[in-house]
């Protein structure tokens, strides 16, 4: 690779399985399951407990998200554990502020507090992703979270500038000050948190599984809070919610095969979308982070998410023509309309609405073949901010994600699947895992994964430095680029000078982690970037040597 890249982390090389998460003890938790003889699955859904945990502001086994899986025999599933609307949800709900970016409503309720709050599909889906994939139980899997809560850990400056960041809005519930704001005041990095409640309720679950939650006195703890202000979630809505296996997008580029994740989780489609539209251009010789790349790049983008405002939500309400967006014929006609030296618009749509940059990822995989790329997340940082009394459960804000005018595409409904642009991913070369990957990021998300696949692909990285290296993002006016590229004055005037509305950057989306495995020796390379406390364990080695063997 020719490009100067000054990496900030390491990647890890193992040949019995690899965990890549965004919080060292949250790894450690997956290769504890790992150690113990279970899978790729395992590891993955005791990652995701004990980041409910040590990554709270991120992920809550209240919140929702998407599975992308590859099993051992090489079957592929998708799972959609998203939030849903209330059954009581309506149109109106909110009143809503104009706004040309945002959803906004008045006293944020779409953001914090109880009305915020959609149902959520985040326990249910890791349990049963654990039941269908995994070989170890429930109760061996939470383990370590449970452990982490009662226990407490140390918190990341990275964990401690997030509560800073929410502190007025946290300090509004007391059950989740007394965690996050003990004495009125974030604590420092390095102060021990400890979250006693929680791990009643992981232990809760770990005996009863989700009917604790979804059925049982979790719920109802729940609920009863819901009722005293003003919230909509009900038993009801709790017991009524299912998870869905959904088809998977599928794709092409340069050889590979692109599987993601479909609506309602738009960021698949528009992955492939964008991929197939790149495939026409020489990216490798045009060479990593020059004008030309960047431009076509940004081309890309803006067409995608011209597409994302006339085309997604819903499926079960709206139909979303996948098949076409992705398809060759379609991608040719787009990329006819791009002209390689100057920004067109594109017809691109104002954005219509808000997924938080505050989400998580979790890569894992095995030496048996099973590949796990999961994002999960609660919306918002710390969600609605709320945590139900005595359960230590942080409550997502996923309603934020809603439209709150009537009338529109994704307007509040009783009942309806909250859209997404999350986009876990895997990449197969020949019928073999070769990369499976993803990131937080909201709306920046698939453009994030397209460019780090182009990275491997087209410029020969290595993951750990597609993972690192920098990044633009565009949805229509604003160019965003990395203040990381070299060369970085020359560079943005050579964009300015092609029509580009340049805007310099310290991040584009959040912490992405993944797995690449070499096809010729069988390892996997876990890596995680700088962007968030991201760190990838692996497990090597083996039993003694058999029985009967000469010394």
């Amino acid at each position: 690779m020719a490009y100067p890249l000054s990496l900030r982390k390491s990647e890890v090389v193992a040949s019995r399985g690899v965990v890549a998460a965004n919080h060292p003890l949250a790894s450690t938790a997956g290769a504890e399951m790992l150690a113990r003889g279970g899978n790729a699955m395992d590891a993955a859904v005791a990652t995701l407990f004990a980041l409910t945990v040590v990554e709270p502001m991120m992920v809550s086994i209240f919140g929702g998200g998407f599975f992308v899986i590859r099993d051992a025999t090489g079957a592929i599933a998708t799972l959609d554990n998203y939030a849903v609307c209330p059954a009581a949800a309506h149109a109106t709900m909110f009143r809503p502020i104009p706004d040309p970016e945002e959803w906004r409503t008045e006293g944020d309720e779409n953001r914090v507090g109880h009305k915020a709050v959609g149902v959520p599909g985040a326990l249910a889906g890791w349990t049963e992703a654990l039941a269908r994939f995994g070989r170890l139980s429930l109760a061996e899997v939470i383990a370590p979270a449970i452990r982490y809560a009662a226990d407490g850990f140390p918190a990341s400056p990275y964990l401690i500038a997030a509560i800073a960041d929410t502190a007025p809005a946290l300090a509004r519930f007391p059950a989740s000050a007394a965690v996050f704001l003990p004495d009125g005041v974030p604590p420092r990095p390095g102060a021990r948190i400890v979250q006693r409640d929680y791990a009643d309720s992981l232990r809760a679950i770990a005996a009863q599984g989700p009917d604790a939650l979804y059925r049982g006195p979790l719920g109802e703890s729940v609920a009863a809070d819901m009722a005293s202000h003003g919230g909509l979630i009900s038993m009801e809505d709790l017991a009524a919610y299912r998870v869905i296996e959904r088809e998977p997008v599928r794709g092409a580029y340069r050889g590979h095969e692109i599987i993601a994740m479909g609506p309602v989780s738009s960021g698949g489609t528009h992955l492939v979308e964008m991929l197939h539209i790149l495939s026409g251009y020489d990216l490798a010789a045009s060479g990593f982070g020059t004008a030309r790349t960047i431009h076509l790049l940004a081309e890309a983008l803006r067409i995608a998410f011209a597409d994302w405002h006339a085309y997604m939500a819903d499926p079960a309400t709206t139909p979303v023509p996948v098949a076409w967006l992705t398809s060759m014929a379609y991608a040719d006609q787009r990329r006819a309309e791009i002209d390689p030296a100057r920004a067109t618009p594109h017809t691109a749509g104002a954005y219509p609405g808000r997924e938080s940059a505050t989400t998580t990822h979790v890569t894992t995989a095995d030496a048996d073949g099973l590949v796990v790329s999961a994002t999960q997340t609660l919306n918002n940082l710390f969600g609605s901010k709320v945590t139900a009394p005595g359960t230590g459960i942080l409550l997502n804000d996923h309603m934020s994600l809603m439209n709150p005018a009537p009338g529109m595409t994704n307007s509040i409904a009783g009942g309806k699947r909250i859209l997404s642009c999350m986009c876990p991913t895997l990449v197969l070369k020949d019928g073999a895992p070769l990369l499976a990957l993803g990131t937080p990021g909201g709306r920046r998300i698939f453009g994030a994964v397209m460019q780090a696949i182009s990275d491997v692909l087209d410029h020969g990285m290595t993951l750990q430095e597609a993972v690192e290296a920098p990044r633009i993002w565009t949805q229509g006016a604003i160019l965003e680029v990395e203040d990381r590229f070299p060369d970085l004055s020359a560079l943005v005037g050579a964009l300015e000078g092609m029509g580009h509305r340049v805007q310099v950057v310290p991040t584009v989306a959040g912490g992405m982690n993944g797995i690449m495995r070499d096809a010729t020796t069988g390892l996997l390379h876990g890596a995680a970037c700088w962007r968030a406390d991201g760190t990838p364990i692996g497990i090597s080695g083996g039993p003694a040597w058999s029985a009967g063997a000469s010394w």
